[in-house]
């Protein structure tokens, strides 16, 4: 072959590779072309199929979801709510609040029904959320209801209110077996599921025939409740030294008891412990209260004790967190005679524990469920010898103390997280 034909041979060689390759790109183009066409259609039909998804709307009966936080029901619905919008955006949160809560998640409504959030909850503003009730009944997918039920608020709902094209959940933090009778108590009861904050209450149910329950405790947010240094300003602002050991009482003055034996076994510990000081952290709820805080305040100022004392309903919070106050203290005391009209987890005890204090509390069934001998100090209810003893035991022991908070805080973090209740509540609600 000669050497013109050789050059037109390997120029149609070439040329016929050129025009493979070039159809090789052509078609790897249109290839890609098809995926991102797919995958726009895709993000579509994903899009489309979000936009059709009903979201399941969710009301939260409660007392006024506003600050002061100074009541346990509403605080637990506020941050069970945030959490459980994080979870699941296709869940529609409705809260019964006063004004307007900024920063909550876009699937959380509000219903400024209420005008005023006082803890006391007067008649004016039950009367608002009675209406409210009314004029929204059977709006809402699930209608959760988290205040303790009485004979009147229950006849009422049942009666009138019961939004039949709901499913209902009565959360049940205690049965307030001290003012009703069994046949009253079940009369009380109306959801179509009853969460109990504690297997006791759980147990009880079911003797009285019910099928229907759940047991879910509490949670706290744990970002507000953690161990840290105390505060120096808030300190001052106490009068409290840095030297100073701190107990705090946090019952009441009347109703559960404890609050004559706090007070004797404190003025035997100043014997011992010059540099002590008793945080009061109780309200005045009543004229019972009001006249008890007063027979205190007087007993102390004879004692020449009443610089000593910090009555915790008179210390300013603004600016303050929970972390804050507890970490003021070295014990939190609980020696309570009795669980009368109280939730059947006391959150104070989780949240002192969350915050790595050690706590001292009654042998009471109740208390039981959820502390023992490795978490707490656990004494015999109006014992003033052995709450002495305790205390003085972990002030000498300060290893005792450190191994106590530590065991507590690590149960509480566990078993009270509101990230792992949420969770509990979203697959209930999932499953109802």
């Amino acid at each position: 072959m000669s050497n013109r034909e050789n050059i037109l041979s390997n120029d149609s060689i070439t040329k016929n590779s050129t025009i493979k390759s070039l159809e090789k790109i052509t078609n790897l183009q249109e290839n890609v072309m098809n995926i991102q066409e797919n995958l726009i259609n895709e993000k579509k039909s994903k899009t489309i199929l979000q936009e059709n998804i009903v979201k399941k709307k969710i009301l939260f009966v409660t007392r006024p979801i506003a600050p002061p936080w100074d009541e346990a029901s509403k605080n637990f619905a506020y941050h069970l709510a945030i959490n459980l919008a994080k979870i699941n955006s296709n869940m529609e949160i409705h809260l019964m609040t006063k004004g307007s809560l900024s920063e909550l998640p876009n699937n959380i409504v509000q219903h400024p029904i209420y005008t005023a959030s006082k803890n006391d909850f007067s008649l004016p503003q039950k009367i608002r959320s009675l209406l409210f009730q009314w004029q929204i009944k059977n709006e809402f997918d699930i209608v959760h209801y988290f205040f303790t039920p009485s004979k009147l608020n229950s006849w009422l709902i049942k009666n009138f209110l019961y939004p039949h094209k709901s499913k209902t959940i009565q959360t049940i933090a205690t049965l307030r077996e001290d003012l009703m009778n069994e046949k009253e108590v079940k009369n009380n009861l109306f959801g179509d599921i009853l969460v109990t904050y504690s297997t006791h209450t759980k147990s009880r149910l079911k003797k009285l025939g019910f099928s229907n329950t759940q047991h879910i405790y509490p949670g706290i947010d744990l970002e507000n409740y953690t161990p840290q240094e105390k505060n120096e300003e808030f300190m001052k602002e106490c009068n409290i030294l840095p030297t100073d050991f701190v107990i705090s009482f946090a019952g009441e003055y009347v109703r559960l008891g404890g609050i004559d034996e706090v007070i004797t076994s404190f003025i035997k510990i100043h014997n011992e412990i010059p540099n002590v000081k008793l945080w009061l952290s109780l309200r005045v709820k009543n004229t019972k209260d009001n006249i008890k805080k007063k027979e205190v305040v007087n007993q102390f100022k004879r004692l020449g004790l009443l610089e000593k004392v910090i009555f915790g309903d008179e210390v300013n919070y603004t600016n303050r967190s929970m972390s804050d106050v507890y970490n003021l203290h070295d014990i939190i005391i609980y020696p309570i005679h009795n669980m009368k009209g109280k939730f059947d987890v006391p959150l104070v005890i989780p949240e002192a524990m969350a915050c790595q204090k050690p706590v001292i509390l009654s042998d009471i069934p109740l208390l039981r469920e959820f502390v023992n001998n490795n978490n707490a100090i656990i004494i015999k209810i109006g014992d003033i010898d052995q709450l002495t003893e305790a205390i003085l035991d972990l002030y000498n022991n300060p290893k005792k103390r450190e191994q106590i908070a530590t065991n507590g805080m690590r149960y509480a973090r566990k078993s009270f997280d509101i990230g792992y209740i949420a969770k509990q509540y979203n697959q209930l609600y999932e499953e109802i």
